[in-house]
């Protein structure tokens, strides 16, 4: 018989094979998170709004979402080390033409496909990493450590880009992220031997129509709840077409999945009702990990951080979110009660909201911010991995890759969603504010008139001319009300988070079937891709 090739060279230790891995997949995640982390650098060089930005990332997340079935097909018909290589070196080409580009829609079409390819490398990284991890404990290392990274991406991202884009202009983290992808690519040419992971599959009869009416769907569910706020929903044209495309996608899709043998995605899987309560777990906490962004929104906008001490403070974040992680996978090894470890990450994430109501004052320091940016991370660390392993232990295993194109989804459309209620709130409960502040601010009132003379005093005594200096106090009055009014926004949406939490507690303790699930570790290997 003649012996099989191994994936890696023989020489090569493990350790290095691991290193090597995370060095891939590590500029892939950086991607998603740049439009998050740095927002307003991207809307300034672009010149584009806010809304632009945030759309980006949608459609990079939507490329992942519609990709992840169809990428299995391909991952099956070439060679892993041809596939690794092709993927990093187009992913390379499509991060330089980010950096020379001015061009908004462009970008929109680079990042989509930097989104179908960042699918393909997270897939064979993490196949060829959980290869290695054979019994349960080693798996459920393997399962924390990347849902870690990726609870941590964003954080991350802000801390090491802040200096980049403190001293270059914003493509500048393209042309980073082009020179972060050759070590990686070096290592696997030098350690990976040219075979194939699985047995090969002929590419014929791929489901096309099912990925670019999936596709489609995804880019406009996006596109209406980011820009619907702003375009004022059915009121513009813009957003009432896309909707009825929605409608219409939608009914082709499932009827097509309906009638093919072999559906790009099994929607017999929504008959199982642990399935559907973990994918709704899932999407209540994306929408609660939504409400984070508020927070930084009032460290940068409220309380003046530059980008720079905002990356500092966050790894107070990252701290927490390693820490729960590992309580958490302690917790699945010691075969805890599933809804016990459920309801301690959202008790956490309770306290968390609760005490920021408290601190969402101009007044707060950046010490006041250190323990309840800690306990967001533990929240979230605490349920991120026993969600996901519950999500994917609940779908039957004859459904395939269903319960991961269904978590990246879900994924997906929390983030939406949560972009969509936060917008709507905003603009309503903020300028209902403002508009309160600013029936108090006349002359009668004493303690507007006390504020615009030590304004002007201020000012005066700084050798402002008087008349200037009224001007300027006014101006200052003004912003000053606009800084009231989110700090009383921010309040209200974290009281309503708050009770969505509360409700979340109570809907576990009322369904039993949340401890019933057994998280298998050892038999279910979701693709980390999925979330």
């Amino acid at each position: 018989m003649t012996e099989i090739m191994p994936v890696f060279k023989t020489w090569v230790p493990e350790w290095l094979i691991r290193v090597t891995l995370f060095i891939v997949v590590l500029p892939g995640l950086v991607l998603f998170a740049l439009s998050v982390s740095n927002g307003n650098a991207a809307a300034g060089y672009y010149g584009v709004s806010p809304n632009d930005v945030q759309y980006s990332l949608i459609i990079l997340y939507g490329g992942m979402a519609s990709f992840v079935v169809l990428e299995g097909r391909f991952f099956k018909y070439i060679a892993g080390k041809e596939y690794m290589l092709t993927s990093v070196i187009l992913l390379v080409t499509t991060c330089w033409i980010c950096y020379l580009t001015h061009s908004f829609l462009l970008l929109l079409a680079m990042r989509y496909i930097q989104g179908l390819l960042t699918c393909a490398t997270i897939s064979i990284t993490l196949t060829l990493m959980f290869s290695k991890l054979h019994t349960e404990r080693s798996r459920e290392i393997g399962y924390s450590v990347v849902y870690c990274v990726l609870l941590c991406v964003v954080q991350f991202t802000t801390f090491i880009t802040a200096n980049i884009i403190d001293n270059f202009d914003y493509n500048m983290i393209y042309k980073c992220a082009v020179y972060s992808y050759i070590p990686g690519a070096a290592l696997l040419f030098l350690i990976m031997n040219n075979v194939r992971l699985n047995k090969t599959l002929p590419l014929y009869r791929l489901d096309w129509p099912s990925f670019i009416i999936y596709s489609l769907g995804l880019g406009f569910i996006g596109y209406v709840l980011v820009y619907g706020q702003q375009y004022n929903w059915l009121d513009d044209n813009r957003i009432l077409f896309r909707l009825i495309a929605i409608v219409v996608l939608l009914g082709i899709f499932i009827l097509r999945q309906i009638n093919l043998k072999k559906p790009y995605i099994y929607l017999d899987a929504f008959k199982q009702p642990k399935f559907v309560l973990g994918v709704l777990l899932l999407f209540i906490f994306y929408i609660i990990r939504g409400a984070f962004g508020i927070t930084t929104s009032f460290m940068g906008g409220v309380l003046g951080f530059d980008p720079i001490h905002m990356g500092y403070l966050l790894l107070y974040n990252i701290a927490g979110i390693i820490a729960a992680v590992i309580i958490a996978s302690r917790l699945v090894l010691a075969k805890k009660p599933t809804r016990l470890i459920f309801i301690g990450g959202f008790i956490i994430l309770l306290v968390f909201h609760v005490i920021m109501t408290f601190i969402f004052t101009t007044q707060a320091t950046a010490v006041d911010l250190i323990m309840p940016l800690f306990l967001q991370g533990m929240g979230a660390g605490m349920l991120m991995v026993p969600i996901i392993l519950f999500v994917v232990s609940a779908a039957p295993a004859k459904f395939g890759n269903t319960g991961s194109a269904v978590g990246i989804f879900t994924r997906f459309l929390g983030f939406c969603s949560s972009i969509a209620l936060i917008n709507f709130c905003q603009l309503r409960g903020q300028q209902d504010h403002y508009n309160r502040f600013q029936e108090q601010l006349t002359q009668l009132n004493p303690m507007a008139v006390q504020k615009l003379a030590t304004f002007k005093q201020g000012l005066m005594g700084r050798g402002v001319a008087p008349d200037q200096a009224v001007k300027i106090a006014n101006g200052l009055l003004s912003k000053s009300v606009t800084a009231q009014a989110q700090l009383k926004f921010s309040v209200d949406y974290y009281h309503w988070i708050s009770w969505l939490i509360v409700g979340t507690i109570l809907l576990m303790a009322l369904f039993p079937s949340v401890g019933q699930t057994k998280i298998k570790v050892k038999e279910n290997v979701p693709e980390a891709v999925a979330f």
